[in-house]
């Protein structure tokens, strides 16, 4: 059942309102399907980039859609309660447009911002290595400095769109220690860089997961990103942003089991009434709509924050954490309200609860995020 969303002016209202018209018909009746048969979505996104949804909280004067960031959590949301995959795919490539929004230069930004955000070319975010993924300080793929440039030798992992991606930011070793992480945005058909397998994950199968290798790969100097050895402040106010597109896609999940358990609930009869109607199973669905309440409250809080220039790190820590965590337990509950059926392929609430596991995962586990909480606490 669709969200009673309060949004902020009638543009909002209206963009919430193209949003579900598309999902629901373009993303919700092939999901299963693909996601089943691990297909891509061919041409999804650039119909997206088309509609006007993938540069969505960055300004109009660059292309983007000029909207506060309580409106585009609530637009990632609504994807994520039809199709997951395509969900996080566009919260990465939101966060991939951040090191060039704000720390490129305008030359960079005028080459390549407006074709990120209307979606002409697609982004993706390179940080992981096989060793380090938590401890991002810890990164050992290196670019060393040469004549016009860098070469690049080494790893990354976990790229969500890895291989289709037309842009990386790849964030590489230039020289030693923390501040010795520097940004480069390396084109997909760079010399030198390949794409490993797809990941065999346990869900969001549609869209592929690859590590990426660099073979002496050239790289210009004018696709750095920022100043030398700025590559971690970089990445770090990247993710705030991503954790809190991370919490409103789990948000969409979860009310997408949810309303499927209430469906189930209000069809199935046992003992000569409808299942909803038992007290056991009705306390059981209104905690997991607590639990959604709780989850959509939480990343609005932290996007009011950000959209009015406050501190929101802890907040965006909190709202990932509380949101995934809420994703994993609705999801979960939704399985048992269907039983049996809950534990086949022939109802999408296992394939809710396989990806709500990853949610609790990427952009910082949430043993990082209790971290980073318990961090600012300290303070």
């Amino acid at each position: 059942m669709p969200v009673d969303r309060l949004l902020p002016n009638d543009e909002a209202r209206d963009l919430i309102a193209l949003v579900r018209d598309i999902a629901d018909k373009r993303m919700a009746p092939i999901a299963s399907e693909y996601e089943k048969e691990r297909k891509y979505p061919e041409g999804l996104f650039a119909e997206l980039g088309e509609a006007g949804l993938l540069g969505l909280p960055y300004p109009t004067e660059w292309d983007g859609g000029g909207q506060s960031y309580e409106v585009y959590l609530q637009v990632l949301e609504e994807l994520g309660a039809r199709w997951a995959s395509v969900a996080v795919a566009v919260s990465v490539h939101g966060l991939a447009c951040h090191p060039l929004f704000n720390f490129g230069t305008e030359e960079q930004k005028q080459c390549w911002l407006p074709d990120l955000l209307n979606g002409k070319l697609i982004g993706a975010y390179s940080l992981s290595e096989p060793q380090a993924g938590s401890d991002a300080a810890a990164l050992a793929c290196r670019a060393t400095p040469t004549e016009g440039g860098y070469t690049m030798t080494g790893s990354k992992a976990w790229i969500t769109h890895g291989g289709i991606a037309d842009v990386y930011n790849v964030f590489a070793r230039t020289g030693e220690g923390s501040k010795g992480i520097s940004c480069l945005f390396v084109p997909r058909d760079t010399e030198g860089l390949t794409f490993g397998k797809p990941e065999d994950k346990m869900g969001l199968h549609a869209v592929p997961t690859t590590g990426a290798s660099y073979d002496n790969a050239f790289i210009d100097e004018d696709r750095r990103l920022g100043a030398e050895g700025q590559g971690l402040q970089i990445a770090f106010s990247a993710l705030d942003s991503g954790r809190l597109g991370i919490a409103a896609v789990a948000t969409g999940l979860a009310q997408a089991a949810l309303d499927a358990a209430v469906d189930y609930a209000q069809e199935r009869a046992a003992f000569g009434r409808k299942i909803i109607d038992h007290q056991g199973l009705s306390f059981v669905l209104a905690d997991m709509a607590a639990a959604v309440d709780s989850a959509r409250a939480t990343y609005l809080d932290a996007a009011r924050r950000r959209d009015a220039g406050m501190e929101y790190s802890r907040a965006a820590a909190t709202a990932k954490l509380v949101a995934t965590e809420a994703a994993m337990k609705v999801t979960t509950d939704a399985v048992q309200v269907f039983g049996g059926y809950g534990y086949t392929r022939d109802f999408p609430v296992e394939r809710y609860m396989r990806e709500a596991k990853i949610t609790q995962i990427f952009e910082g586990t949430n043993q990082i995020q209790r971290l980073v909480i318990g961090r600012a606490l300290a303070k």
